[in-house]
Order: C-alpha cells, then sequence, then structure tokens
C-alpha cells in the first residue's frame, strides 16, 4: 500500500475536526462504539467544551430518556436541586453513575452562571423513555401535553377529558410489563385502549400545531417546544407499545426503527433550536442502515443517523469512533489486517483521521473486518468509512 497513513491523521481538537467538514453542521454527532468508558466522555466533553468556547455551539445531546434530560437541564441553566438529584433522576441507563456525565453536568452549570439565557449551554436527552427490556408507559406525556392545551384551549377543541385519559391509560405496570419484550401477547400495546390512546395522542398534537399562533403568545416558545417534546414522545411510545404486540418476524425491526425515529425527530427539534453535539453510540449515528444479531436472527433499520442525513444534508455531521485496546474486557491488540490494526502503527493516543483519503489508499487492499469479543464493543466495519466525515482512533481505553 503506497499510502502514508499520517497523512490523513492529525491532532484531535475541535478546529481540526472544523478543517474537515464543508460547512459548521447544526449537528455534529460523535459516535462511540462501547458505553460508559471514562476516556470515551472525557473526550466527549472536552470536543463539548471547545465547541462551546470557540464556535458557538449551545447544546449537547445524549443517548438519555429526553423526558428525565428536562431535570438535568434546568439544573444546569441555573435550578433548584444538588447534583447528586440531578445525576439519579435526570439520566437512563443508569448514565448518571458514570464520573464523565458528572463532570459534564458540574461544568455546564458552572459555564452558565451569571450568563444571559441566550448564551448558556443546555442539556437534552434525545432517547425515547426506553430500555432495552422495555418501555415506559406514556403517562406522563400524554397527561402532560393534555395538561398544556387545556390550560390554553377551549375545553370543546379537546378529545377527551383528563379524567377519561386517565382511565384509559389504567395502572402503568401494564406498560412496564417486563416480559413483554420476549412475549408479545403479554403487551397491551393492541388493546381497544391503546389503540384509542394513540388516536387521542395524534389529536392532541394537531390541535398543538392548530393553535401554536395564540399557544405561543399566551406561554413562550420555550413552553411550545416542551409541549411538542411531550407529543412525539406520546406518540412514539404509543407507537413503540403497539409494536411490542406485534407477533411477525418484523417485530423487532420495527421497534428498532420507531426508536431511532423517535431520536431523530428529536434532534431535529434541537437542531432548529441551535447548533448541537450528539453523542450516542456509533450504531445510532451512522449513514449506514444498522443491523444486530438477536435471538430471533440478524434484524436492520435506518438509524438515527441515517435519517437525519436524509433531512439535513452538510448540515449533519458523523465523526466515527474506533479503539484500539479496551482493558478487562478481552479487546486486545487489533489484527494487522483491519484498520484498527493500522491505526494502532500510530504513535500517541488520540488521533483524527480524514476517512477519505484512507478509504481510497484502502479500496482493494486486503482488509478484513475486525471481530470483537465482547459484545459490548462494535468494531469499525471498514465498508462504513465512505460514510463518515472523520474517524476518531483512540488507541487504549483503560
Amino acid at each position: 500500500m503506497d499510502f502514508d497513513i499520517e497523512d490523513a491523521t492529525r491532532a484531535l481538537d475541535v478546529n481540526a475536526v472544523m478543517d474537515l467538514l464543508p460547512q459548521r453542521p447544526r449537528l455534529l454527532a460523535l459516535g462511540e462504539p462501547a458505553h460508559r468508558q471514562g476516556t470515551l466522555l472525557n473526550l466527549r466533553n472536552d470536543l463539548f467544551r471547545e465547541l462551546a468556547e470557540q464556535y458557538g455551539y449551545r447544546t449537547i445531546a445524549i443517548e438519555s430518556d429526553c423526558l428525565r434530560g428536562l431535570v438535568v437541564d434546568e439544573y444546569v441553566t441555573g435550578g433548584p436541586g444538588t447534583l447528586e438529584e440531578v445525576l439519579e433522576r435526570g439520566f437512563s441507563h443508569q448514565w448518571g453513575a458514570d464520573q464523565g456525565n458528572r463532570d459534564l453536568v458540574r461544568w455546564m452549570r458552572s459555564h452558565n452562571e451569571g450568563r444571559p439565557a441566550h448564551e448558556q449551554v443546555r442539556f437534552v436527552g434525545f432517547d425515547g423513555p426506553l430500555e432495552i427490556t422495555g418501555a415506559q408507559s406514556p403517562r406522563q406525556a400524554l397527561i402532560a401535553l393534555h395538561g398544556f392545551l387545556s390550560t390554553h384551549v377551549e375545553s370543546g377543541l379537546l378529545p377527551c377529558t383528563a379524567h377519561t385519559l386517565h382511565d384509559l391509560l389504567g395502572a402503568d405496570e401494564q406498560w412496564t410489563e417486563p416480559e413483554a419484550m420476549m412475549d408479545p401477547t403479554r403487551s397491551v400495546g393492541r388493546s381497544a385502549e391503546a389503540d384509542r390512546l394513540r388516536l387521542i395522542a395524534h389529536d392532541l398534537v394537531a390541535l398543538l400545531e392548530e393553535d401554536a399562533p395564540h399557544l405561543i403568545a399566551k406561554t413562550s416558545q420555550e413552553d411550545m417546544e416542551r409541549a411538542r417534546l411531550y407529543g412525539r414522545t406520546a406518540t412514539g411510545l404509543l407507537r413503540y407499545h403497539h409494536c411490542m404486540a406485534d407477533t411477525s418476524p418484523a417485530r423487532m425491526s420495527r421497534l428498532l426503527s420507531v426508536r431511532d425515529a423517535m431520536m431523530a425527530h428529536n434532534l431535529l427539534a434541537t437542531a432548529e433550536r441551535a447548533a448541537t453535539m450528539v453523542h450516542a453510540h456509533n450504531a445510532h449515528l451512522q449513514r449506514h442502515q444498522s443491523s444486530m444479531d438477536m435471538w430471533q436472527g440478524r434484524v436492520r433499520w435506518w438509524s438515527a443517523g441515517a435519517l437525519l442525513n436524509a433531512r439535513l444534508g452538510q448540515e449533519y455531521a458523523f465523526l466515527h469512533t474506533a479503539l484500539g485496546t479496551l482493558s478487562g474486557q478481552g479487546v486486545d491488540t487489533p489484527p494487522p489486517h483491519t484498520i484498527e490494526g493500522l491505526l494502532h502503527e500510530l504513535e500517541g493516543d488520540h488521533h483524527l483521521v480524514d476517512p477519505r483519503p484512507l478509504a481510497r489508499a484502502l479500496e482493494g487492499a486486503p482488509l478484513r473486518p475486525r471481530e470483537s469479543p465482547w459484545f459490548g464493543y462494535a468494531p469499525l466495519a471498514p465498508a462504513h468509512l465512505a460514510g463518515i466525515d472523520g474517524l476518531v482512533f483512540v488507541k487504549h481505553v483503560a
């Protein structure tokens, strides 16, 4: 291979990132190949600080519950509570236990002190209220949306009363039934009540938009954005539960598609407000179709990144992160005939690689995909090089 990989490599900082891109994107996405790795969270925090201080980015969006994220955003913009309370209540997937997220929240609140609202940095969770094992009840989002509308529009315009909504929702335990992920017959997502709730949710969202001029005049643009978040979450959750009750072979593909569509819709709304840095797993941010081996076989779906790219074009940029070694998980020195193996020969710990000359140089080379001994780490597929804007390589994660 007549190519010196160092020619496509530079030190990792925000200016080097921007030099790779044709324009400043509204959404700059930084992927990670494994969750809960402190080194990667520290890199994320450093990049966001640089984006905020040098390029005017005002929001960071992470792969966490969008409704819980409101707790974090209130705190970092000067709201009440303690850091410990926010870390406990403001994150899903137990992300609040990670030191990198603690450091992020602490820095954001400190950065915002004394600054006017338009200069403050904001926090967004862009995942739905979903866990790997199931989904939350749509109660919080539906009741909040109904409450907002009932306060500001004529009662005759609402599709139902709050009492009817509570009756249809029933007990939250039926929505969060832990067996429903593996057994669709245990899901209530296609009950008569759930079907009616789906219609009500769509009617509430329609009313929100039909009355938008009045509602914004009576409240504020930020109140309206929050109501729209409740609407997106309610309709998305009800659709997710509907898919959980599906007994067809397409069930898991539909569930994964709904989740990433919810992510994409939340990020599109965030991008309308301010330039945003996004942090999530590479599989959620990549432009290529995502796939996964599950108990029923291979499932495929379009990721949030693919959906965002279709809508935003060059206003969406994706930095894929790849690793050399990962301590404690058996992810040792990568084989030489892999992309990670080539990058592992570089001096230094962190690198930003321009994927375009690298892809051209590797065309026709005898490369093979790296195989991970640990399910929690997803290596870089060589075919994906053409779909990324920058490759972040971390030689070792302790």
